[in-house]
């Protein structure tokens, strides 16, 4: 079962992205999601804290700073602190994905082996799926056994997208 707090230490903020709006949420200084807004798997609107409308601090400043990087091509790497909130299977899947490298990806059954479960490849992705940090938690990463692009949160443009950025190694253009 997944755990969420309803934390007054939250907050959240919208940045603009070439793949559209991005919602950054932060309790203190840890990243807790990035969601696109019209994304599957975004939790209810309390969850997400006080709302910055205003402009981004402490970490959410970081995160879309990293983020303004990443789009252009010159980062590869995200450094954040992040609290993912989920089971203990899906906190072993999200860091699995993480040590997908950039430009890299993973079917869901070498994830699944990876974590010494090879018959869990549906597991691995039903809690790819439920990713609440996208982007920097590379879920876009994970494509089916026969390298086929599959299902992904925030839609298969958005995932094709992100993964022609990190093939091309540069900035990102939506038309």
């Amino acid at each position: 079962m997944t755990t969420v707090s309803t934390n007054e230490h939250r907050c959240h903020a919208v940045v603009e992205s070439p793949l559209g709006p991005l919602r950054l949420v932060a309790e203190g200084d840890l990243l807790c999601g990035v969601y696109f807004e019209d994304q599957r798997h975004v939790p209810q609107p309390e969850v997400f804290g006080t709302f910055l409308p205003g402009g981004l601090e402490g970490p959410l400043a970081a995160v879309a700073d990293q983020l303004d990087a990443y789009f252009a091509g010159e980062l590869t790497t995200f450094h954040v602190a992040l609290a993912p909130a989920g089971t203990p299977f899906q906190l072993r899947v999200w860091a699995a994905l993480r040590e997908i490298p950039y430009g890299q990806t993973r079917s869901y059954g070498e994830i699944a082996s990876h974590l010494g479960q090879p018959g869990a490849a549906r597991a691995v992705g039903l809690a790819n799926g439920r990713n609440p940090i996208g982007i920097i938690v590379p879920c876009h990463r994970v494509i089916g056994a026969d390298g086929s692009l599959t299902g992904y949160g925030g839609g298969m443009e958005r995932k094709r997208a992100l993964l022609e950025l990190e093939r091309q190694e540069g900035r990102l253009f939506v038309s």
